[in-house]
Order: structure tokens, then C-alpha cells, then sequence
């Protein structure tokens, strides 16, 4: 709040007095307080502060954020941050009690751990005591929670700190915080209703809403062909749907190019969207290409039929049959992308999930659960011309798919699921390969060499080698589940003291350089 165009100062004070109700034309409905004041009988300053850089009293003031982030003890006294910090304790409380009733231990596992590969860069800790050796942060408990279904502890849960060394956005930090478990002699059948139960629990307790369970269960195929990703938005229609036998059928060289080159065709049906202007369209068309789509072919559902600049390629028939399968009325508009899979199924992701905000579409208030099933084992990496895990090298294969491993790898479904809501990867989990042999192969699979599997996982494979039980588990993203129980924008904004998108701390002013003599101890020597 400003008094004579400066900002107020915020003096810490010890007040005694007697609190009074006001008068009815003195109460001031815009404050808390505003029916109540304070006759003040004594004060006592107990600590002076300087101005503040930004507004402590209106938590609506825009501020830059990185002026929040450098003073983020001042942005808590806004009082936001502070809420969402509130519901994030109410949420792990939550949690611990339930997974207690259900018969789960806790267990803290190492933060100082072994470099292993799980998909992200390490970050690493040099070892004091073993020159040239190094620790690394933990990307997830994953290794450790396995070697705990060996040791006998059949459920186990942790709130565990994570750390991955990548390129951030608003749903990632380099330090996050996961609900993490798992569970021997069981089956998804089991661990899915344990999961489902524990997030209505969640949002029973921290924001009094009711979910309905089980829910909807969708295949990793469908869920890419239907909505173009692995995460879809469900809160809203406007599926994907796949025209390539009624493309082959048109005079349109572009759709005709695609899909002899391998491509395909797929569009949405955008109900009402005859009203979009031609700039409108031209920024939609803008957005598919910078997501490597060379255009958007687009029909507006009118009285006499399809129009659109490309319609003469098209007979009458076959404009009728498209409409009809993508269940085009008068009024609708229809999109389409040509392109490669992968790049097709991308921009209209995209174009969906933006439509649907510019248009209205999404209840605020709607939460759309679901269990997407049977992802791939593996994905190809055309820069360096090997498999890799589409989600970690411990995941098991179908058993049903083994005999593809030394066939065909990329068609072998992996025991993975994701628990998606709205548009976010909330929860990821998978059986686990619990055969030495099995797991050595898949390492074998993924280029890793004998020397390789013996230096980074000899202790699991031979911890496998005693006696290991069928085990599962899933990871749910603690920080992802408060920033949307609490509608934040991204998850710096539900965590204490976060990073910036280039992972500093503008509040520490770190990272920092250190003494050399701190460095000579680790045996480093910094080359910049």
C-alpha cells in the first residue's frame, strides 16, 4: 500500500488494547477486519524495517518475479504463498495418515547416493574422502525402493526429494518433492484402487471437493491417436480423428504427399467455430508451424456445404463423407495437419488445448482422472541410433511381448501407467523386472556393456539374484498435485524457496563460486 506515493514500511509491533465492534456505517466489507477495530492502550515497537520493493498489503499488485523470488520471505507476507504452503502441509498430513491406514512404512532413503542413468542429467556431489569419486542426488528413490521389496518390507511409502539437472518449465524444478511407494505380490488391480482412494483423499481434505472413482482407463495408443498425446485434457471434446483413407481420395497434393511419404492426416472438429476470422486462422496456422507442421488446411460448415480455399480439391461426395466423420454440422470448423506422426499428432495437441482455452471450454472447477496403460517398452533414439526406456530401464515388459525383445523391441508394451488430470502427468509408475536375467537383457537392449551393468548396477543385479518377489509402484508429483488444488501457475509457486527457469536461487545468489581451498580439499580444479 502506498500513503503520499511511497510505499509503506512493515514495522513489527506488540499492541495492547481492547478489540471493539464498529459502528454499522464504519464497517468496511473489503477487509477481514472490517467490522472490528482496535482502542489501543499501549505500543511497542519490536523490530523496524526498511521500505519494502514491492506492495505487501495488496497480494493483486503485479510484481516482476524475479523482484518476488530475490525477497520471497517479503512475497509470503502477501499472504498467497503462504495459503498454498498451508495446503501443501495439509496434503503431505493427508497422505501419511492414509498410507499408514493402509498398512504402508515410511522410509527415508539416501540423498547422497550412486550416478545412475534415469533419463535426466545427474546432478553429482564430490566425494572429500574418495578423490576423483562422486556421489549423485537422487532423480528418484527408485533402486532403493526395489532393494527394500527384496529386504522384505512388502509396502513401502516415502514424500521423497528428487533432483534432475534439466532445462526447466512451469511444471519442473531441478528439486521436487514426490509421493513415492511401492508394493510386493501385487497387480495393478491392486495398486491403482490404493491410489485413487488416496487422491480423493487429498482433495476431500484440501479443498473439500468429492471425486468419483475408479477412472477411466485408456491405452497409451488410444490416448495418442485420439488426443495426440500421453497426457490429454479431458475436461473437453474435440478429438483427433484420422482421415487418410478419405485424403487418398482428393486432388490435394499435400495430403496426398504426406501420406506416401509416410505421413498422415488428421483433423478436429471445432463445434461453433465457423465464427473464427481469417487472422485468427492465420495465428492458428503460425502456431502448428513453429511445431514443425508446414500449414493448416481448414473447411467452414456452411449452407451450401464445405468451403475453403482448398475445396476445389475436394468433390462434393467426399467433402460429405469427411464432415460426416469428423460429425461436422452447419456452424462447425474443421482443421487438418499432414505431417509425419509424430509431428501431426503434436500441433494439434496444441491446437486443441489452445482452442479449448480460448474459447471457454474448460470448467474451472472439473477434474478429469484418468489411467493411461501399456506404453511402449522402448523408444528409438535417432541421434545416436539406440533403444531407450520410454520410462526407465526397470520397468517389465508384457509377458505376452518377451519373444519381440529379440525381434522387434519397439512393439513391446511395457506393465507402465501414467495417472493423468487435466493435461498434467500427475503420478507414473510400472511392474517391475524382478529376474536378474530379464534385467540384464533389457540393459543389453539399451548398448549398455558387461563392464557397463557391472559398474553402474552390479549391486542390484546381484541383489535381484536372492530371492526377489513381483513388485510394483507408482511416483505421484507432490509439487504438481498442490499447484493444482490451489490453481497456481506453475510450481515455483507452491514450493518454499524455488529456483528461476535458469535453476538459481536469486534469494541466496546461488550457485555461487566457492574458496579455492574448499576446492582444492574435493581434488577439483574449475575451468571456465
Amino acid at each position: 500500500m502506498k500513503r503520499g506515493g511511497q510505499l509503506r514500511s512493515e514495522w513489527v509491533i506488540a499492541v495492547q488494547g481492547k478489540v471493539v465492534p464498529r459502528g454499522i456505517d464504519m464497517i468496511n466489507p473489503k477487509i477481514k477486519t472490517g467490522d472490528i477495530e482496535l482502542e489501543v492502550h499501549a505500543l511497542h515497537i519490536l523490530s523496524k524495517a526498511k521500505t519494502t520493493p514491492f506492495s505487501i498489503s495488496d497480494e493483486h499488485v503485479l510484481v516482476n518475479e524475479e523482484l518476488r523470488l530475490k525477497y520471497r520471505y517479503l512475497d509470503m507476507r502477501r499472504g498467497e504463498i503462504t495459503h498454498r504452503l498451508v495446503t501443501r502441509h495439509q496434503l503431505m498430513l493427508a497422505v501419511r495418515i492414509f498410507m499408514d491406514e493402509q498398512g504402508f512404512t515410511e522410509v527415508m532413503t539416501p540423498i547422497l547416493a550412486k550416478s545412475t542413468p534415469e533419463g535426466a542429467r545427474d546432478y553429482l556431489v564430490p566425494s572429500r574422502t574418495n578423490p576423483g569419486s562422486f556421489f549423485a542426488l537422487p532423480q528418484s528413490p527408485q533402486i532403493f525402493k526395489q532393494i527394500l521389496m527384496i529386504g522384505g518390507l512388502d509396502r513401502y511409502f516415502q514424500i521423497a526429494s528428487c533432483f534432475r539437472d534439466e532445462d526447466l518449465r512451469a511444471d519442473r524444478q531441478p528439486e521436487f518433492t514426490q509421493i513415492d511407494m511401492e508394493m510386493s505380490f501385487a497387480t495393478e488391480e491392486d495398486l491403482f484402487p490404493i491410489i485413487e482412494a488416496l487422491v480423493v483423499q487429498i482433495f476431500k481434505t484440501c479443498k473439500g471437493i468429492s471425486l468419483s472413482s475408479p477412472f477411466e482407463k485408456i491405452s497409451y495408443r488410444d490416448a495418442v491417436e485420439k488426443y495426440g498425446t500421453d497426457k490429454p485434457d479431458l475436461r473437453f471434446g474435440m478429438p483427433l480423428v484420422r482421415i487418410d483413407d478419405l485424403a487418398l481420395q482428393s486432388h490435394f497434393s499435400v495430403f496426398l504427399e504426406q501420406i506416401r511419404g509416410g505421413g498422415i492426416v488428421k483433423g478436429i472438429c471445432v463445434k461453433g467455430g465457423g465464427d473464427l476470422s481469417r487472422k485468427k486462422i492465420d495465428e492458428y496456422t503460425a502456431l502448428v508451424r513453429r511445431l514443425g507442421a508446414e500449414g493448416l488446411a481448414w473447411f467452414k460448415m456452411e449452407e451450401e456445404g464445405a468451403v475453403s480455399s482448398i475445396g476445389k480439391f475436394f468433390d462434393p461426395p467426399l467433402l460429405k463423407k469427411i464432415a460426416e466423420k469428423m460429425e461436422a454440422v452447419h456452424g462447425d470448423l474443421l482443421f487438418f495437419v499432414a505431417a509425419s506422426e509424430k509431428i501431426t499428432n503434436q500441433a494439434l495437441d496444441h491446437l486443441r488445448r489452445t482452442l479449448a482455452k480460448e474459447r471457454h471450454l474448460i470448467h474451472p472447477d472439473l477434474y478429469a482422472w484418468a489411467w493411461i496403460t501399456d506404453f511402449p517398452l522402448f523408444q528409438w533414439e535417432r541421434e545416436t541410433g539406440t533403444y531407450a526406456s520410454e520410462h526407465h530401464p526397470f520397468t517389465s515388459p508384457h509377458m505376452e511381448d518377451l519373444p519381440l525383445l529379440d525381434t522387434d523391441p519397439l512393439q513391446v508394451r511395457s506393465s507402465s501407467y501414467d495417472l493423468v488430470l487435466n493435461g498434467y502427468e500427475i503420478g507414473s509408475g510400472s511392474q517391475r523386472i524382478h529376474s536378474s536375467e530379464l534385467q540384464e537383457k533389457i540393459f543389453h537392449i539399451l548398448k549398455l556393456s558387461d563392464d557397463d551393468i557391472k559398474k553402474r548396477f552390479g549391486f542390484f543385479i546381484e541383489a535381484l539374484q536372492y530371492g526377489t518377489p513381483p513388485h510394483l509402484g507408482i511416483a505421484l508429483g507432490l509439487d504438481r498435485l498442490v499447484m493444482i488444488l490451489t490453481q497456481a501457475e506453475g510450481i515455483r509457486d507452491v514450493i518454499a524457496f524455488p529456483k528461476t527457469q535458469k535453476a538459481t536461487d536469486l534469494m541466496l545468489e546461488a550457485p555461487s563460486e566457492v574458496e579455492k581451498k574448499q576446492l582444492k580439499e574435493l581434488n577439483i580444479q574449475a575451468y571456465l
